[in-house]
């Protein structure tokens, strides 16, 4: 009877072993998710710092650089512009996404037109 009861016995331990090498996993788990919950605050809280920013229309991640001569982006946009800023830039997004909004329920699009000769320009395309 004794060997049986040792037999219990480790058996009893390796799922000890098992639950507690579960909660590690799940601790871990836990932390990394706290980390992440962090990082996202601080990105946010950065994004309001920088409230007036302007996201890219186009990749809809990056900020513009908006100077007098150019609007650029990192994700590949490139538009060459004259006396420029981010106020002026903004409020003419702000005003042609309005005025689509009055007409059409559906969010329009923004892409980069233009070829070798031609000047690339900003476009907004409504999918509908």
């Amino acid at each position: 009877q004794m060997p049986e009861e040792f037999d219990e016995l480790a058996v009893l331990e390796e799922i000890q072993q098992e639950l507690i090498l579960q909660e590690q996993l799940v601790i871990e788990e836990y932390e990394q998710s706290l980390k992440f919950d962090e990082e996202c605050l601080n990105a946010m809280l950065e994004g309001l710092d920088a409230a007036d920013r302007i996201i890219c229309p186009v990749c809809r991640k990056n900020n513009l650089t908006v100077k007098t001569y150019l609007v650029s982006c990192q994700c590949g946009l490139y538009i060459s512009t004259q006396g420029m800023t981010e106020g002026k830039l903004r409020a003419l997004l702000e005003s042609t996404v309005t005025e689509h909004s009055d007409r059409c329920l559906h969010s329009p699009e923004f892409t980069v037109t233009g070829g070798m000769e031609e000047e690339a320009n900003l476009l907004m395309i409504c999918p509908v």
